[in-house]
């Protein structure tokens, strides 16, 4: 299957709170991708960072990109996106705006969403999305 990594995934696996790499190890038989939403993001967070930590940030997120896929956002993501957001603000349950970008991506595009912000995105009707888990016994 197609999994979208969200920011929070590759922001946890760059501060070693999550290892993204035996995670995505753990999984030989899935497509990792990213949204280019989502790129911008991490980018930001480089941009901000100072010194050597953003040479460090840089250096993983040029190493992360060159091994994923980064989805377009198309005018068919642009109407998955006007569509899941005019649903969540009916219903009341507005949630970020990039995180709405990331599921529009995945929904055109059949994927799972891998976050650790499962409350947020499940509230997205039709949305697949899967909360990593460090897998046992996968050394480095």
């Amino acid at each position: 299957m197609a999994i979208i990594l969200n920011a929070d995934v590759v922001i946890r696996g760059e501060k070693g709170t999550f290892d993204l790499k035996n995670w995505v190890a753990s999984r030989p038989n899935d497509q990792f991708e990213i949204a280019a939403i989502t790129v911008a993001e991490l980018w930001h967070g480089v941009e901000r960072a100072t010194g050597s930590h953003k040479t460090k940030r840089e250096h993983y997120l040029r190493n992360v990109l060159a091994a994923l896929p980064i989805i377009a956002y198309t005018e068919q993501t642009a109407y998955e996106h006007a569509r899941i957001w005019a649903a969540s603000e009916s219903s009341g349950k507005m949630i970020g705006f990039y995180d709405l970008i990331v599921a529009a991506t995945a929904l055109e595009r059949g994927s799972h969403v891998a976050t650790f912000n499962k409350r947020h995105l499940t509230q997205i009707r039709g949305l697949k999305v899967i909360e990593p888990r460090e897998p046992k016994g996968i050394e480095d």
